[in-house]
């Protein structure tokens, strides 16, 4: 059954000044780069939820919120009501946040295929992106996204359900709100072969 991916980028990038969809690090657009790291690893199809920012992504899905004004919870909704009947799960990621890597979806993947419904990267022990959803548990998920929090509600109030996946080898949550924060990425992502 085909494991989806879900690139949430609808955002107006308030702090930044500019939707966070079309910032460009290391010469790629962050909904292209973060729709790139859920193919790579191993999410078919792949959806990005638009708003504040028009954009067409190449071997990607566009679904636009027309509540992005609202915050992450619409456009987690509408994601995944855009989902195809037949996805058994879906990767949840940001577009913001670029140091996430194809590695940790991989995990991900990897903790799906020994049986988990619900998984979320962790690093230094933190709840963060991305995140593994069962389609049992988008009902839950989709009651809880409210205003500007994602799946985080849903995490929370059912623990019990969801795997761990340590990611602080191969990735890192560092997201960009701020211009200060992009130009520290944009360090970070040079000091890398990108």
């Amino acid at each position: 059954m085909p494991i989806a991916g879900l690139l949430l980028a609808a955002g107006q990038g308030s702090r930044l000044g500019r939707p966070k969809a079309l910032v460009e690090l290391a010469g790629e657009r962050l909904v292209d780069r973060g729709a790139r790291i859920l193919r790579e690893g191993g999410c078919v199809p792949v959806y990005v939820v638009t708003g504040a920012a028009e954009v067409v992504v190449e071997g990607a899905d566009g679904v636009h919120n027309p509540e992005w004004r609202t915050g992450m919870g619409s456009s987690l909704r509408a994601g995944l009501a855009a989902l195809p009947e037949d996805t058994d799960a879906v990767v949840v990621a940001l577009a913001d946040q670029p140091l996430v890597t194809s590695a940790a979806v991989e995990r991900l993947l990897e903790a799906y295929r020994d049986g988990a419904r619900a998984a979320v990267a962790t690093y230094s022990g933190n709840l963060r992106n991305p995140v593994l959803l069962g389609r049992e548990h988008w009902p839950s998920v989709h009651a809880l996204a409210e205003g500007d929090v994602g799946a985080r509600p849903f995490l929370r109030a059912y623990s019990h359900l969801v795997t761990t996946v340590s990611c602080d080898d191969i990735a890192s949550p560092d997201d960009i709100d701020t211009p200060e924060d992009l130009e520290r990425l944009r360090t970070l992502v040079g000091q890398e072969s990108v």
